[in-house]
C-alpha cells in the first residue's frame, strides 16, 4: 500500500499537497498580473531599483542581468513562461527576467527588491542563508534517493534501508525550513529599502507587499508539503518496525 494507490496518502498528503500549490500558483500570478499594470512613482524599472539598492549597500561589483525568457521556476516556486528572478550566490549575479528588468511597475520594483535582498543577505554573512546553500547538495541528493531507499526497505521489511531513506528525505524538509526565514527576510529587506529610499510611498508599499505576501506563501505551501510527505513516510516505517517488533 504505497503512495497513489493508497487512500490515505491521496486524502491527507496529496490532495492537501495540490490544493496549496494551485492556491499559491494563484495567488502569486494574480497578485503579481495586478500590479504589473501599475506604474511606480519613479518610473523605475526593476533593474534601476535592483542598481540603486545595490550601489547603496556598496555592492558595485554584484551586476544586474536580464534573463532569457524561458519556462522556468520563479519567485512564486511556479512554471512560469518568463518570470525567472534570483540572486545567484556562487557567481555573485542578480537576475532579472524581461518583465522584470525593463518595467517600470510595482510589481517589478517589489521583485527587483527581493532579490536584492539575497544581495545583501550574501554580503552580509547571513547565517540562514549559508546554511541553507552548505545544505543543497545533500538536500537534492535526499529529494531524489530518500524515496526510493524508503520503497525498498519496506519491500525488503528491512527497517534500517527505510529509515535511512527518511532520513535523506528529511533532509529536503530541513531545506524548506531553512528557505522560509531566508525568504521572508529578503521580502523584510525589501520593503525596508524600498521605503528608506522613497522608492514608494505609503500605497504603493501595500501594493509591493501584497506581491511579496503572495511569493512567500509559495515557500509556506512547500514546506506544508514537505512535512506531509516526510510525516506519511514516518508513519509507513513505524508501523513496519513495530511489526517486527
Amino acid at each position: 500500500m504505497f503512495l497513489f494507490f493508497d487512500p490515505f496518502y491521496v486524502m491527507f498528503v496529496m490532495l492537501p499537497t495540490l490544493v496549496l500549490a494551485l492556491l499559491a500558483q494563484w495567488w502569486v500570478r494574480s497578485a503579481f498580473e495586478r500590479n504589473a499594470q501599475i506604474p511606480n512613482m519613479q518610473r523605475i524599472t526593476g533593474a534601476q531599483a535592483a542598481r540603486m539598492i545595490l550601489d547603496r549597500a556598496g555592492l558595485y561589483h554584484v551586476p544586474v542581468e536580464p534573463t532569457r525568457p524561458q519556462l522556468a521556476m520563479n519567485l512564486s516556486g511556479g512554471a512560469s513562461p518568463d518570470l525567472d528572478d534570483h540572486y545567484d550566490p556562487a557567481d555573485k549575479v542578480l537576475r532579472l527576467s524581461p518583465r522584470v528588468y525593463g518595467t517600470p511597475s510595482i510589481a517589478a520594483i517589489a521583485v527587483a527588491a527581493h532579490e536584492a535582498g539575497h544581495a545583501l543577505q550574501d554580503a552580509q554573512g547571513y547565517a540562514l542563508m549559508r546554511a541553507r546553500s552548505a545544505l543543497v547538495p545533500a538536500a537534492n541528493l535526499g529529494s531524489n534517493f530518500g524515496i526510493f531507499l524508503v520503497i525498498i526497505g519496506l519491500v525488503l521489511q528491512v527497517a534500517g534501508i527505510a529509515w535511512l531513506g527518511v532520513g535523506a528525505f528529511a533532509l529536503g524538509t530541513l531545506f524548506a525550513l531553512l528557505t522560509l526565514p531566508v525568504e521572508l527576510n529578503a521580502s523584510s529587506r525589501a520593503m525596508q529599502l524600498l521605503t528608506n529610499m522613497g522608492l514608494v510611498d505609503r500605497t504603493e508599499y501595500a501594493q509591493a507587499r501584497a506581491v511579496l505576501t503572495a511569493a512567500a506563501f509559495t515557500y509556506v505551501a512547500g514546506l506544508a508539503a514537505s512535512v506531509l510527505n516526510l510525516l506519511y513516510w514516518v508513519m509507513l516505517v513505524s508501523g513496519m518496525s513495530r511489526s517486527e517488533d
